[in-house]
């Protein structure tokens, strides 16, 4: 394949996310074969059934951009010891109706980062018991719970220490070979 389109998800709305910040910092440590899309997720209804026959053009916004994509990657914070109600609802929105989830089959990353020192350990868990459900195939290891430190993030919105940026160059690459091996 000449090039990977990867759906980049971030579970965030806050202007200022340190999950955003993340997931931009780990786009510039991607191959130059691999093109990067961060998908919209803030304007998405509330999933409810009824509305399974005509979705919102967000949604369908949403389905189409998954499809277009070879890959996935998830950003995601921890909020209350979960997922953030935007990306579960995200999930639901793209997997329905029954029988047509956008997810199914793209392979995918997951990663976050947070203040705490467990990262988003919990979080990425919740996310992995429903990518297992939706029929992502999810890479494993390394996981990555990312504390947020003072110099996670230079200036420029790189990874600002080195230690860190070898360990989510690592992650990177791990991801790049899962996307590889599952899209070819």
């Amino acid at each position: 394949m000449s090039q990977y389109q990867i759906a980049v998800v971030v579970g965030s709305l806050r202007r200022e996310s340190f999950n955003r910040k993340l997931a931009d910092a780990l786009i510039k440590l991607g191959p130059p074969k691999f093109a990067f899309k961060h998908l919209t997720i803030g304007d998405l209804p509330l999933y409810n059934q009824d509305d399974d026959d005509h979705p919102a053009d967000s949604v369908r916004r949403l389905k189409r951009e998954i499809a277009e994509s070879q890959g996935l990657i998830f950003v995601t914070p921890e909020y209350n010891r979960s997922m953030p109600g935007v990306l579960k609802n995200a999930l639901d929105q793209a997997s329905r109706p029954y029988g047509q989830n956008a997810w199914a089959g793209k392979p995918a990353g997951v990663i976050g980062a947070s203040i705490g020192s467990i990262g988003t350990a919990i979080s990425q868990q919740h996310l992995r018991i429903s990518l297992a459900y939706l029929d992502v195939p999810t890479l494993c290891q390394p996981e990555a719970f990312i504390h947020v430190t003072e110099d996670l993030f230079d200036e420029a919105g790189n990874i600002g220490n080195e230690r860190s940026k070898k360990f989510l160059q690592g992650w990177m690459d791990r991801y790049v070979e899962w996307t590889r091996k599952h899209v070819a």
